[in-house]
């Protein structure tokens, strides 16, 4: 029998409304509500005193590129990422080589998770075969073979219909449908947001509107349907406005934003740096600070990182040839803390539900809750330690992030999976 007392912490569990300075206890693996005199003598400890303990962060928008892409991450690395970020769970995008649209390749990758992952990792499979937006996949297949949800993240369906009979037959398996909101016909050649900076720039523009004009799709599809939609990474004001209009009809609609679009702006880009070139783009000051409001008052529901490695040869090109996508596991809780905690003066419990409770609720996912009974998932942070963020010397295998060098605050200190630290501030446990 295994037992761990993590004592002193300020608790924050938004599953049950608890914030207050307190112990945890663990045994076999679970929460319990105490330990016995004996297995308190036996209990390994951990003083937590100056930390926060939450449950474990849960990120249901990460890739980790595995099969077929290793050389720029993998299950391996990239759940050692997410461990060192204080990420206990996370939701893999199908979009690998193969992509994981049949059985047999979800079997593969549950089958490298069990073996190399050090923690939680799940498995989508794709909305349409080959990621292509011709011909469904066979969700109920991909269902039977373990995945939580379906999306071709990266390359939205364009075709209404086909996406119809997509939402429909993932509401049957009560399956969610992931969504990444682009028409692509707007957004051929772009590699920026559409504005004066990509003027200033001379680079292709990619507008709002190619995302507006899904987001509004897939709001109807979802009312006429009554299927769940989750809209992934919304970077729009314009799309803000169109998901609170939604939920005030009580549409069946969530959405992610990430640490990246809540935090940075197309300025950044003028030196044309690829590690601030993603998809969708960062976008003005108004749209960031409209996703800042959404999350406040629950239009988007969850913050999710979008984590997408790409090696340094891939980005070090010119800016219109390089891949989109940035790091996003290890810095993510540091970031958010910033944006929402010190700068928008969110409630600490509220940033903490938004990357724990709710991404949980909205995949069904067995997790960010530290409930007696519960997996032993925790994440212990000290959100005032500042640090230098070395991205070359992280657990990615990639080091493609904007926050490469630059002075964070709030520091991940201890990572604990099934009552088993696998993150003890310096270095991964295995």
């Amino acid at each position: 029998m295994s037992s761990l007392w993590i004592r002193n912490a300020r608790v924050i569990d938004p599953a049950a409304r608890r914030d207050d300075a307190g112990d945890i206890f663990i045994e076999n693996g679970k929460f319990v509500p105490t330990l016995s005199t004996a297995a308190r003598k036996r209990a390994r400890q951990i003083d937590a005193r100056g930390l926060v303990a939450c449950p474990g962060l849960v990120d249901v928008h990460v890739h980790f590129r595995e099969p077929g892409q290793t050389h720029k991450e993998s299950i391996a690395t990239g759940s050692r990422a997410a461990a060192a970020g204080g990420f206990t769970t996370v939701v893999c995008m199908p979009n690998t080589t193969p992509v994981a649209d049949n059985a047999g390749t979800i079997q593969y990758m549950k089958d490298v998770i069990t073996r190399d992952a050090v923690v939680k990792v799940f498995p989508t499979g794709c909305i349409t075969v080959g990621m292509k937006g011709q011909a469904l996949a066979p969700i109920g297949s991909l269902k039977r073979a373990g995945v939580v949800a379906i999306t071709d993240d990266g390359d939205c369906v364009q075709s209404n219909d086909l996406m119809r009979r997509a939402v429909e037959y993932a509401k049957m398996f009560e399956l969610p449908v992931m969504d990444h909101c682009q028409d692509q016909s707007m957004t051929q050649g772009a590699v920026m947001n559409e504005g004066v900076m990509s003027t200033r720039l001379g680079l292709r523009g990619w507008p709002n509107a190619a995302e507006d004009l899904i987001v509004a799709r897939n709001v109807i599809l979802s009312e006429y349907t009554g299927a769940h939609i989750h809209l992934q990474h919304i970077s729009s004001r314009f799309s803000v406005d169109v998901i609170r209009r939604a939920k005030a009809r009580k549409a069946r609609i969530t959405a992610e934003a990430t640490p990246h679009h809540i935090a940075l702006t197309d300025d950044a880009l003028g030196t044309y740096d690829t590690n601030f070139k993603m998809n969708p783009p960062l976008r003005t000051e108004e749209d960031r600070r409209s996703l800042i409001e959404g999350l406040r008052d629950g239009t988007i529901d969850i913050i999710a990182t979008d984590h997408a490695p790409h090696n340094e040869s891939e980005k070090d090109r010119e800016f219109d040839f390089a891949p989109n996508g940035i790091l996003g596991l290890e810095t993510a809780l540091a970031v958010t803390l910033e944006i929402l905690v010190r700068q928008n003066k969110f409630k600490l419990p509220k940033v903490i539900d938004l990357m724990t409770r709710r991404p949980a609720k909205l995949i069904n996912l067995a997790a960010g809750t530290l409930a007696p009974g519960a997996a032993a998932d925790v994440c212990l942070f000290d959100p005032d330690e500042t640090w230098k963020y070395d991205a070359k010397s992280g657990e990615s295998k990639s080091s493609n992030s904007p926050w490469h060098g630059k002075t964070l605050t709030g520091r991940v200190k201890t990572t604990i999976v099934n009552g088993r630290v696998v993150f003890d501030g310096r270095r991964i446990v295995v």
